[in-house]
């Protein structure tokens, strides 16, 4: 098969299943333990309905939105994803250039091996920063203030992370990086980030990240993070109403409902699953976006009509970069947004705002839901 024919972004992973090594493929498809949440992600979107309206003019339909006030071509996003020069020569640089070419988000990950400044150094284009909580603070809050100087719009703090998952790929693996890569932004923190380029009988990401994160992490944090910058902060990692009414009241600007792509807790419920509840907790105080388990254009309506203001994809682009680089990439945004602007048309939608909670049905809903 050409690229010419992929025509869905699940023919990307296996174009770069054979192209990626067993130990990189992993890192980026598998999850924690027995995997039953990084399937449940997908699954979960499969038990939702679509109630199409009919005999409505979409000759004329709108994907743009606004993200924090930035206006986007679609409410599609470029998660946080790290290591992508593990996928592609050219790393975040190409997945970056390709969501600005697309006019959406991109979140650069923490873990990112290109330095934020060059990402930033291609120009245009809405940047977000995700940031990881390390015990050295003092390094965390210039990483922050350069993220600031550089113009990336908004802080995603992941709020799950107070130690590692139990990824038992990685562990079979041995994950370990190549010696000409690190974590670009945090060269420098607790003695420097060699351990990831270290032979161990473990996962050396795991052993870097429990070494360094922080464990203490607690919602009052947040206001030492807004202490130190004067940039939106979304918190990442959400998947409860009692959280998310904790997240509002820290004065996060956004809440990303999302499970880490199943990496860490496995059990944990799909994103998808507790979007509403998340919404219905929030009452619009803050927008509410989702992460994990996006594979259609049909996934980002479902999505919205639960009350998510966009979703965030990760793996997929990854999948896109690997076996074509930037242009990977902008397929892989292109084919979605293609998909979800056929799916908002036979639903009746010409607006983002026309997309409502009638347009679904929940598993709860559905008749006869034990014979899906």
């Amino acid at each position: 098969m050409s690229l010419a024919e992929v025509v869905n972004v699940n023919e990307y992973e296996a174009r770069a299943k054979q192209k990626l090594s067993k130990m990189f493929f992993d890192y980026f498809s598998t999850g924690a333990e027995d995997q039953w949440t990084l399937q449940e992600n997908i699954r979960a979107f499969g038990r939702i309905r679509i109630r199409p309206r009919v005999l409505v003019d979409v000759s004329d339909v709108d994907l743009s939105t606004k993200v924090l006030g930035y206006k986007v071509s679609m409410p599609i996003m470029v998660a946080p994803t790290g290591h992508q020069k593990l996928a592609h020569a050219e790393g975040e640089l190409a997945t970056a250039r390709a969501a600005a070419a697309e006019d959406t988000v991109m979140v650069l990950s923490s873990s990112a091996n290109t330095s934020l400044e060059d990402v930033a150094s291609i120009g245009s284009g809405i940047r977000f920063f995700q940031l990881y909580i390390f015990k050295d603070r003092e390094y965390v809050a210039e990483v922050v203030r350069r993220a600031e100087r550089a113009g990336y719009k908004a802080i995603v703090l992941t709020g799950d992370v107070p130690r590692l998952g139990n990824r038992e790929n990685d562990i079979k693996n041995r994950f370990t990086l190549p010696a000409h890569l690190t974590v670009a932004n945090f060269v420098g923190i607790g003695g420097g980030t060699s351990i990831l380029t270290s032979k161990t009988n473990e996962s050396s990401l795991a052993a870097f990240a429990n070494a360094q994160f922080d464990s203490s992490l607690t919602w009052k944090d947040i206001a030492w993070l807004k202490g130190i910058t004067s940039l939106p902060i979304l918190i990442k990692g959400i998947l409860t109403g009692e959280d998310a009414v904790l997240a509002v009241r820290s004065g996060v600007a956004g809440i990303m409902v999302s499970n880490h792509g199943a990496r860490q807790l496995d059990f944990a419920p799909a994103s998808v699953s507790v979007l509403e509840e998340v919404v219905q907790a929030v009452q619009g105080r803050v927008p509410v976006f989702l992460d994990g388990g996006v594979r259609r254009g049909s996934d980002v309506l479902k999505a919205l009509a639960l009350g998510a203001a966009g979703v965030f994809v990760g793996r997929p682009v990854v999948y896109g970069l690997a076996v074509d680089g930037e242009a990977g990439v902008r397929k892989v945004l292109k084919i979605l947004r293609d998909e979800f602007q056929v799916s908002m048309m036979l639903a009746g939608c010409r607006r983002i705002q026309d997309i409502t909670r009638s347009h679904v049905l929940t598993e709860s809903e559905l008749p006869c839901f034990s014979k899906l």
